[in-house]
């Protein structure tokens, strides 16, 4: 580095070495190069490698070894003499056209952040401010406002009202216009802007950003007095009761302002012991006065954390003093799904119904057949389960259980009247009035004597054939009471005939014929060989006598006493 440029914070010239799309290498006489964005070279389109231009040394060396350079900074240092030199001179200038404003354009002159007037920019009225952006072109300097002269961030000038949106307020620094937004113009929260300042008002604002992209000075108020939250109690902590007022309400939570600026959220878990998904509208409103728990303070980051659950006692500490097995209850239901029924004991103790504990007797397919939502319901609790704050709850157990009864009623073979109250094609539901149970018949069962089938409405006779207490089954059959009778009556029928039958008349009994065994057969094949023997003894040994062969024809019969011839 040149023995003139020993310290960051000071201008020199350098000479450009080269240039891409983003950067321009600048060469100062020191260890190293350094790199201006392209940005600042916008106002020049004709800067080419080997030109001398003045930069600012920010910082001789960074993290990474690098000299920092601003090519921006150093025509700052110098643009107030050059702006007032040219006006005096009435020299003509030029400068790069960043963006549009309401009413002109914002141009890049030496640095500084001039405004063009649209009525300065041609002779004929403009139709498109937009063809004019990012252009360099030639102006001259009408007017000065001394005022701005060197203005950065964080410098705080005056400024009047110029119009007043929902959004935010406009204020004429002097030929531009700046923007307040709404969350700046106080450390509350703010409605309307409004409120806060009137049209015409002059007040102090303070300049939080220069924003290209949405053209306008982004301008402060709140900033200029003390942040809220630096005058709050410092010896509040966590565990205090502290009130406040809702200011905004969410699904989600209620923000209160317990001092002016300052703001807790209670959020809607922290509104209620119960765990059901209420959405935060439910328990308060904008503008309530409510009294709340600290239960997270954090001053640097400004976030307090609120519950007004914590104002009472936890209901599930005694669950089991207050609603003890077996003790029964009026609930309310508050809704249902396919299993059963969620209801509420008090706030934050709920329960659930399953479907299988609403009836002893009815078949419900849902449990909105049964009742609805809001309505009373009465209750025995069944179990207690307080690591996940839930109870079991039943609905038929208010009652004795009919089927001890049912089973001395509906003895298989009991014949009762019944009306299909459903018809499927797995079968019937049938309802047996007056005991309020239902059974079931299979569509076999559903056939009627004349080779119908029952239709649904109708009210038949029907016949047990299967019942069990546990699975609380009643198996019914219209179609086996003809049947039964059917067969009955051919089973008489066949008794009365054998009756009547005369006695001469009737076949002779045949004789009983015994299953001869494999051990008879071998006895009666030793006895028929030992008869064959002693007759063999007693009778005369008789002649051989040879048949004829079958071609020899035989003319005539032989004579009893002759002896037939043989061929040899």
């Amino acid at each position: 580095m040149s023995e003139e440029l020993k310290n960051s914070d000071e201008v020199t010239e350098g000479t450009v070495i080269s240039i891409n799309k983003r950067e321009v290498v600048v060469n100062i006489g020191a260890k190293s190069d350094g790199i201006i964005p392209v940005s600042e070279f916008r106002y020049n389109p004709d800067l080419k490698v080997g030109d001398t231009v003045e930069v600012y040394v920010e910082n001789r060396e960074d993290k990474k070894g690098q000299l920092v350079l601003s090519h921006r900074k150093a025509r700052q240092a110098k643009s107030w003499d050059r702006v007032n030199e040219a006006l005096e001179n009435n020299e003509i200038i030029k400068g790069y056209i960043k963006c549009r404003t309401k009413g002109g354009m914002i141009v890049d002159v030496f640095g500084i952040e001039a405004f063009l007037p649209g009525s300065q920019i041609d002779v004929r009225p403009i139709r498109n401010y937009d063809d004019y952006v990012d252009k360099t072109m030639e102006f001259k300097i009408v007017k000065i406002n001394q005022d701005f002269r060197n203005v950065e961030k964080g410098q705080v000038l005056e400024g009047t009202v110029k119009n007043i949106t929902n959004y935010g307020v406009f204020i004429d620094l002097g030929g531009v216009d700046g923007l307040i937004h709404i969350t700046d113009l106080s450390w509350g929260r703010v409605n309307n802007p409004a409120d806060i300042v009137q049209p015409e008002q002059k007040l102090n604002v303070v300049i939080l950003d220069f924003n290209e992209e949405k053209n306008r000075i982004a301008l402060g108020l709140k900033q200029l007095q003390p942040h809220p939250w630096d005058a709050l109690d410092p010896d509040l902590k966590v565990g205090d009761h502290i009130k406040g007022k809702v200011v905004v309400m969410y699904d989600y939570g209620a923000f209160v302002e317990v001092a002016p600026g300052v703001e807790g959220l209670i959020h809607v878990s922290e509104m209620s012991w119960s765990q059901r998904l209420r959405p935060a509208q439910d328990f308060m409103k904008v503008g309530d006065e409510v009294e709340a728990v600290i239960l997270a303070l954090d001053r640097e980051d400004r976030k307090m954390s609120l519950g007004v659950k914590q104002l009472t006692n936890d209901p599930w500490d005694t669950i089991g003093e207050k609603y003890p097995v077996g003790s029964k209850h009026t609930a309310k239901v508050r809704n249902f799904t396919n299993f059963g029924i969620f209801v509420e004991m008090e706030e934050g103790v709920e329960g659930l119904i399953h479907i299988s504990d609403l009836s002893w007797t009815k078949k419900i397919k849902h449990p909105s057949e049964f009742t609805k939502v809001d309505a009373p319901i009465d209750v025995v609790v069944l179990d207690i389960d307080k690591e996940n704050r839930r109870l079991s709850l039943g609905h038929k157990q208010l009652e004795e259980n009919p089927w001890e009864t049912y089973e001395t009623i509906f003895t298989r073979g009991s014949v009762h009247e019944g009306t299909i109250s459903e018809l499927t094609e797995r079968g019937g539901q049938i309802r047996l009035d007056p005991y309020g149970v239902e059974g079931f018949a299979t569509p076999k069962h559903l056939t009627k004597e004349d080779g119908t089938t029952a239709k649904q409405g109708e009210t038949l006779m029907f016949k047990v054939i299967d019942f069990n207490k546990e699975s609380k089954h009643i198996i019914l059959s219209h179609s086996r009471i003809f049947e039964d009778e059917q067969r009955n009556e051919a089973r008489k029928a066949r008794r009365q005939a054998a009756a009547n039958k005369p006695a001469a008349e009737a076949a002779p009994a045949a004789p009983q014929v015994e299953r001869t065994t494999l051990g008879d057969v071998t006895g009666l094949a030793a006895l028929k060989a030992k008869l064959e023997k002693a007759e063999a003894k007693a009778e005369p040994k008789a002649e051989k006598v040879e048949e004829p062969k079958a071609e020899a024809p035989v003319e005539e019969a032989p004579k009893a006493d002759e002896t037939p011839k043989t061929e040899e």
